[in-house]
């Protein structure tokens, strides 16, 4: 079974999803580990890991076409739902996009209504007259028939125009056949039903990290309103910063071992020493 098919069938399932947030191998290794079956390649965790900055447009397709191969071969069978972002230009490069992710084995891929290249400045999300992302999402659809590739469509246009104007778009995508729909920055949960609404029937993606002003739900409440899918963005990026400035706190001060962390032994088990020497056990010439 192909990888998005075996997501159509965990979201036909009871129950909420969770992705946590990936980047790279270790972190898709580990949540594959875990137990997770499905995660969420996020542009702001690469955004934070390859350039140490943030999630403002700068990466490039490569890099999280790079970021998401990295992680797929590392944990080949966790179901990985890709970060599009705006498609990279327009309705054609959309669908190279969609296609790029389709053919290497993604589950899904979100697609955004935001206008690139963005503004110079790091407030605000402008996006498309509706319909210019009407035809980009209908590309990015197009384009997800070869592979079968979900396609997860999202508005960030609920703080620059309005509600009324963003229910219309998650009403127009699902139209034009999006799979998942994301209404991004909903100011309360009656915008959130609201948007469930506009998706007819269709699930719905939610990011549940705390952003102040907004009101983000807690995983037992997004599911109680009706949300599938959602996503810690800073779920484990966070905490690995934290971990690494307490690393080099304690190699400051001449420390070997910083509290908390995994002891050699564990480290070597979770990195696959043994299961490397097992596998290269085949190969030894025999003297």
């Amino acid at each position: 079974m192909t990888a998005p098919a075996r997501l159509r069938a965990l979201l036909a399932q009871p129950g909420f999803v969770t992705m946590p947030a990936v980047w790279d191998g270790l972190s898709a290794k580990l949540t594959a580990a875990a137990g997770f079956p499905s995660a969420f390649l996020s542009g702001s965790c690469v955004a934070a890991s390859r350039l140490g900055g943030p999630d403002l447009d700068l990466i490039s397709f490569a890099e999280m076409f790079d970021s998401f191969l990295m992680a797929q071969r590392a944990a080949p069978d966790l179901l990985i739902l890709a970060d599009g972002d705006h498609g990279y230009g327009n309705a054609m490069n959309v669908q190279r996009t969609v296609r790029a992710y389709g053919q290497a084995g993604a589950a899904a891929i979100l697609i955004e209504d935001k206008i690139t290249p963005r503004a110079l400045t790091s407030a605000g999300k402008p996006c498309l007259p509706r319909e210019e992302a009407r035809m980009k999402l209908r590309a990015a659809v197009q384009a997800a028939r070869d592979s079968g590739i979900l396609i997860l469509a999202r508005t960030d246009c609920r703080p620059t125009q309005g509600l009324e104007e963003a229910l219309a778009r998650i009403a127009i995508f699902a139209e034009e056949g999006a799979d998942i729909l994301f209404l991004d920055s909903p100011e309360n949960p009656a915008e959130i039903t609201q948007s469930l609404a506009a998706a007819g029937g269709k699930p719905s993606f939610c990011v549940l990290a705390q952003a102040p002003p907004r009101q983000v739900p807690t995983r037992a409440e997004a599911e109680a309103l009706g949300l599938k899918i959602g996503t810690y963005p800073q779920g484990m990026i966070s905490p690995v910063a934290a971990a690494i400035q307490a690393g080099l706190a304690a190699a400051a001060a001449g420390e070997a071992v910083t509290p908390g962390a995994l002891a050699p032994a564990a480290l070597r088990g979770v990195l696959g020493f043994g299961d490397y020497d097992e596998h290269a056990r085949q190969f030894i010439v025999q003297g």
